[in-house]
């Protein structure tokens, strides 16, 4: 088990504690039809329109497996190195949810499909920590009840109820809620990769339980508790951050914490009880008689595994020996299969990494501030990597390069003209004739002898004269060259 660096440790009245985390994601897996019915599993439609009989439990109904929901439950496995188990059993958990007709829900416990496993996370520093993956099981999901439709009734959609979820749950490995919402991150890239969740968290399709201890260093591990249901990698943070001081201050001052499962308020930024946590005894799981142990050949592990594709570990490697990238920027790169491939398409062949420090730069911030994603950029890599190509031969400045990107981002993909035709539309080529340069550098000190005498006696206030200088030719005179004639008019060395 992982121990905390000291920059992990929260300080309390009695000193230094520990945080110790251990995380059960739930995906939904991506497939057109439920688990154990043929229903659909559109998101978005109408109350009660994508419910079979099976997922209404109505008398007689025997559920049936959806063996596209294995395939992807296997192919996750193998995504996390995981153990995938050619034997396994479908349980019924008996507990009552309100919006699960049947009474209870099918899942795995004993004999899950995929057992140990392993992903390796980035952290902020650069550097990687491996977290261990205990299981991962198949479930059903269960429907949902709304509250909010009548003043004195409450109504329930079923579209929900029987979709499949992968279960996968992680060793208590982390120890930071830095640490557990790149661990999040990294799940959720791994499965948009494979294909197998689509990582919506907004829509649900990808929630934590995440179960909170703290300790002394050293000490067993302490009661914990589990916030439920946490769907956005903000609020996963928030909810550490506060269930963890809120754990020390009830034991310093001389309480206990009771096991139990908890909300996560995003308004109030705090965590509120909602039921005593049950152990698994108390579930009473015993094996599905409706359903058959699922059972399948090696063969068929390995055809699947054979249609895996470069999954976000390998790319960055890939990322760091072939274009010479650093961890860092190629860890940003592969976060999302859209974004790995738009750097590629614009790299190859020319300056990788002036076109990431494009990518990560100028086209991300763009994306964001017009709240799009990657692949409804503005600007296409075939584009993005023409300014790079532009940029590097010197026909234009750096400062003109980021006009250049603002503009193509501005027309938009309809309009798609090459960066070398608003060049030369707008007469943006980079001025390299010493003569006018010098000319330009000559008019600026004329204008400002003061500051060219206080220049003299305070040489770092050369920059000053390189920025006027850009400023009126436009940024299009070279900064190497500008800088260059500064100094030798001011007398000062290089």
């Amino acid at each position: 088990m992982s121990e905390a660096t000291n920059d992990n440790l929260i300080s309390g009245v009695t000193g230094d504690w520990e945080v110790v985390l251990g995380l059960e994601v739930h995906a939904q897996v991506l497939s057109q039809a439920k688990l154990f019915s043929g229903a659909a599993t559109e998101y978005g439609a109408e109350p009660n329109t994508q419910v079979s009989l099976v997922d209404a439990a109505m008398p007689g109904m025997l559920p049936v497996i959806n063996w596209k929901c294995v395939e992807q439950a296997v192919r996750t496995g193998l995504g996390l190195r995981a153990q995938i188990n050619n034997y396994s059993v479908f349980d019924r958990k008996n507990y009552f949810y309100p919006d699960l007709p049947q009474g209870y829900q099918i899942s795995q416990f004993l004999q899950p499909v995929v057992g140990e496993g392993e992903i390796i996370i980035d952290l902020e520093d650069g550097s990687t920590k491996t977290v261990g993956i205990e299981r991962l099981h198949l479930e059903q999901d269960a429907g949902k009840s709304l509250h909010d439709q009548h003043p004195d009734l409450s109504f329930v959609d079923l579209n929900r109820s029987g979709v499949a979820l992968m279960e996968i749950v992680s060793r208590p490995d982390m120890r930071s809620s830095a640490e557990a919402q790149a661990y999040v991150k990294k799940l959720r890239a791994i499965l948009r990769y494979l294909g197998t969740c689509d990582g919506n968290m907004e829509q649900g399709s990808l929630r934590a339980d995440v179960n909170v201890s703290v300790r002394k260093q050293g000490d067993p591990l302490g009661t914990r508790c589990e916030i439920k249901n946490v769907n956005s990698i903000r609020f996963i943070g928030q909810a550490i951050e506060y269930e963890a001081r809120r754990q020390i201050a009830i034991i310093e001052d001389g309480g206990t914490i009771d096991q139990e499962t908890r909300l996560f308020d995003p308004k109030n930024g705090e965590t509120r009880s909602m039921r005593t946590k049950e152990e698994a005894h108390d579930y009473r799981y015993f094996p599905d008689p409706d359903l058959l142990p699922l059972t399948f050949s090696q063969d068929f592990v390995d055809e699947i595994a054979a249609t895996l594709p470069e999954l976000p570990d390998d790319k960055k490697a890939r990322f760091m020996t072939d274009y010479g990238l650093s961890a860092y920027d190629a860890g940003i790169l592969v976060a999302e299969a859209e974004s790995a491939a738009y750097f590629e398409a614009a790299a190859t062949g020319r300056d990788a990494k002036a076109v990431a420090n494009m990518v990560i730069g100028s086209l991300f911030a763009g994306l964001n501030k017009a709240g799009l994603n990657i692949n409804d950029s503005p600007v296409s890599p075939e584009n993005l990597g023409a300014l790079v190509d532009l940029l590097s031969d010197d026909t234009i400045s750096s400062r003109i390069a980021k006009d250049v990107f603002e503009m193509m981002f501005e027309d938009g993909p309809d309009q798609g003209k090459a960066p070398s035709v608003i060049v030369e539309e707008k007469g943006l080529k980079q001025v390299t004739d010493t003569g006018a340069i010098e000319a330009a550098v000559d008019e600026v000190l004329a204008a400002n002898p003061d500051k060219v005498a206080q220049a003299k006696e305070k040489p770092k206030m050369a920059g000053w004269f390189v920025g006027q200088v850009m400023q009126s030719t436009g940024g299009k005179a070279n900064p190497q060259s500008v800088n260059k004639l500064v100094l030798q008019k001011l007398g000062i060395e290089e």
